[in-house]
């Protein structure tokens, strides 16, 4: 890439070191003598100084949340539930989230930005455990318990604290491809996708299917099957709903049109193909659902700005 993401990650008293140690390992390589950070990445603290962690021992962090007027990724690693995020930390969350930067939220994380509202009428993760209480608290957004994370493009959330590592490295491969990511987790000695977390890489979490969740049990039927060729109206009644509900109650769920969604998937779809395998455009986009190649080129260039060739060529799984 032309120009490095720089990243601002919150440390407050008594934050866990682990949680602190995710984003900027990951990001920035804090640690790591086989691969070098991708990112720039400032640690920043509502009052910079000494602070406890919740290790028993004080870091040292300079510099304040005007860190975050200049990132393009902001991380909340975590967050003390019981003690509710002051507003000047809430403004430069949202001012932050005005200018463009993606919001993330790990684990605990997810109180501050969704107290923040920069993710509100929308779906956010966290730890199972604290799941219940997020939602008492946050009316607002739609709390998810059984996901690893939730990637709505400009706010990502995610589970606990192994999670977090897996999110983090979804961003990487978001940014960067597939193959530094992999090289990160080679060195991290953790698997670049987590059983499961492959139907997480897509704009709003594909959950397993239930009697209860008609919008889950359609997005399963439709990656089940991305190449084939369905209309809305088949896919609503696949889940029993009329096409008028099925769309509301999608866009809903999901912030965005079916066709919207569905377009997304098989661009992702593309992608990891693209990365993983050594088939040809025309096949790839086959495989994907987009038909013809043409298609594929022209669709996926207005959602990533590349041709499928570049993306190939950069991002390829194994290539130097």
């Amino acid at each position: 890439m032309s120009s490095r993401h720089r990243v601002a990650v919150l440390a407050f008293p008594g934050i866990s070191p682990f949680h602190l140690s995710v984003p900027t390992l990951v990001f920035g390589g804090a640690g790591l003598d086989s691969v070098d950070g991708l990112y720039d990445v400032t640690v920043c603290a509502e009052s910079p100084g000494s602070m406890p962690t919740g290790a028993g021992y004080a870091i040292t962090v300079d510099a304040g949340l005007d860190a975050m007027e200049a990132a393009d990724l902001v991380v909340i690693p975590s967050w003390k539930v019981d003690a509710p995020p002051s507003e000047a930390l809430l403004t430069a969350v949202r001012t932050a989230h005005a200018r463009g930067a993606r919001i993330v939220g790990l684990c605990l994380g997810t109180f501050v930005v969704a107290a923040s509202g920069v993710a509100a009428g929308r779906e956010v993760s966290t730890h199972w455990s604290a799941a219940a209480r997020l939602s008492a608290e946050e009316t607002g957004v739609d709390v998810r318990d059984d996901v690893l994370w939730t990637d709505l493009g400009d706010v990502i959330t995610s589970a606990g604290a192994a999670a977090a590592l897996d999110c983090c490295l979804h961003i990487v491969r978001t940014d960067h491809g597939g193959a530094a990511a992999a090289a990160l987790a080679r060195a991290l000695v953790l698997a670049p996708h987590r059983t499961g977390s492959q139907a997480q890489y897509i704009p709003a979490p594909v959950v397993a299917a239930s009697s209860d969740d008609p919008i889950g049990r359609a997005m399963l039927w439709a990656r089940a099957d991305l190449a084939g060729a369905f209309d809305i109206d088949e896919w609503a009644a696949s889940v029993h709903l009329s096409r008028r509900t099925f769309t509301r109650r999608f866009r809903e769920r999901t912030g965005t049109s079916p066709q919207q969604w569905l377009l997304d998937q098989r661009v992702d779809a593309a992608r990891t193909l693209l990365e993983s395998s050594d088939e040809p455009v025309e096949r790839v986009a086959e495989l994907a659902g987009f038909g013809s190649a043409v298609s594929l080129r022209l669709h996926f260039r207005q959602r990533l700005g590349v041709s499928p060739a570049a993306h190939r060529a950069s991002f390829r799984v194994g290539a130097a």
